[in-house]
Order: C-alpha cells, then sequence, then structure tokens
C-alpha cells in the first residue's frame, strides 16, 4: 500500500495506461513494469506487507490485484482519505510514520482472515532455501490446494512467485554490489547461468540485466529504497 501526499503520475507502457492516485493505491503482486513520473515536490509513503497479510485484512483473493493499482479507499473505505491528509500536514517523517501505524492498527484489529500453515510457509519461501515440493509438505496441503490456497492469498502461482523473488534478490544484490558480475549474481541468486538469469529479466523488464541496470533508477541513485 503506498500514500501520495504529493502528486504522481503512474505508467503502463505496455498497456498504454496512466494512473493518477488520489490519496493512496493497494499495489498487487506485479509481474510488469511501470514508469514513475515525480514533480518537483513529492513524497510517498509505502507499507510493505508480509506475504498473505493483505488477504488477511481485507478478505479479497488478491489475485483481483496482480498487475494493477487499486484506490485504497475502495478496499479499505474512507478512512484512507482521512490518512492522506493528516500526512499531508505532518510535522515531520517520524509523525507520518505513526499516523499510518495507527491506521494500520485499526485495519488488524478487523483482521477478516485467520493465520494459517501457508502464511507461515510463503513467509518462509523469500529465503529461496528449499525446493517447492518442500514447502508445499509444510503447508500440510496437497499440490492443488496449495496452489489454489496460494493464488487467492497471494495473487500468484507458488512457481511465479519463486521466481519473483529470485529476479527482486538478483536486482538488489547489483544495486548493492554493482560490481559483481552479473554471473556471480545469477549463481548467488539460484539461476543455472547468466542466460536463465537474463530470460527473466527480458520477460520482467522487456531489457537485458546490463541494459535495465543501466536505466539508473533514481532509487539507486539516492541509494535508499532498492537496497533494503
Amino acid at each position: 500500500m503506498q500514500f501520495f501526499p504529493t502528486p504522481t503520475i503512474i505508467e503502463y507502457p505496455d498497456q498504454n495506461k496512466l494512473v493518477r492516485p488520489k490519496n493512496a493505491l493497494i499495489i498487487g503482486q506485479h509481474t510488469v513494469i511501470n514508469n514513475r513520473t515525480v514533480f518537483q515536490k513529492f513524497l510517498s509513503l509505502q507499507v510493505l506487507f508480509q506475504p498473505g497479510a493483505l488477504h488477511r485484512l481485507v478478505g479479497i483473493s488478491i489475485d483481483e490485484l496482480t498487475d494493477h493499482l487499486t484506490e485504497a479507499s475502495d478496499v479499505l473505505g474512507p478512512d484512507v482519505d482521512i490518512v492522506n491528509e493528516q500526512l499531508f500536514y505532518a510535522n515531520n517523517h517520524e509523525h507520518m510514520i505513526t499516523i499510518i501505524e495507527q491506521f494500520l492498527i485499526k485495519i488488524v484489529n478487523r483482521c477478516r482472515k485467520s493465520l494459517e500453515s501457508i502464511d507461515l510457509v510463503s513467509q518462509q519461501m523469500l529465503d529461496l532455501e528449499f525446493p517447492l515440493d518442500w514447502y508445499v509438505s509444510n503447508a500440510f496441503l496437497c499440490h492443488r490446494q496449495f496452489d489454489r490456497k496460494f493464488i487467492q492469498r497471494l495473487g500468484v502461482s507458488p512457481k511465479e512467485y519463486l521466481r519473483t523473488i529470485r529476479f527482486d534478490k538478483a536486482y538488489r544484490m547489483k544495486n548493492c554490489f554493482p560490481e559483481m558480475s552479473w554471473f556471480n549474481i545469477a549463481i548467488s541468486c539460484g539461476y543455472f547461468d547468466y542466460q536463465h538469469l537474463s530470460k527473466d529479466y527480458k520477460e520482467f523488464t522487456g531489457h537485458t540485466p546490463p541494459s535495465f541496470f543501466a536505466l539508473e533508477s533514481p532509487e539507486r541513485i539516492l541509494g535508499i529504497e532498492e537496497i533494503y
């Protein structure tokens, strides 16, 4: 979930679509890129949910949000508009965090879905330590049930989820260690070789790894957002 106290424009180049957030957006799992236009004064605050948490909070099937941006007020109600107004007049960043935390506590207190073993397993999958069968077994589900529940709670299939995690890990590793070779990054992140990594890059971004890295995103230049 991302709050926008100041204006921005989000473009999906492959879909010829522009999004101008009203106050805040709920952002589903993405497998496509989008471009952000910011103006002279720009501020946004982003809330990162643990895997499965958004489904538990709002009670909807998260695959409805995959590759989409949805106005948060349409899902969470008019309180989102009040929060964004409070953020605009906040004294500092710490005050902004407090405002959002208080809002989230209210949402958690009316949580609609209970914690299940698949939620814990989906968090473990972030570490990329085991094959998919291991995670299915530890969720105490058959493959068919695991796939169905996983798509409902995270928006993509388990295989696509692992693929996205691996890509994200490689992307952030290159940001942290720009001198590291793409081959070493590929091996460190669980790819078979550089060609395997390059294939995912092309499918997710439309670029090879070097050409995408050469785009010099503002977040990487600032050294804050994309290396945590």
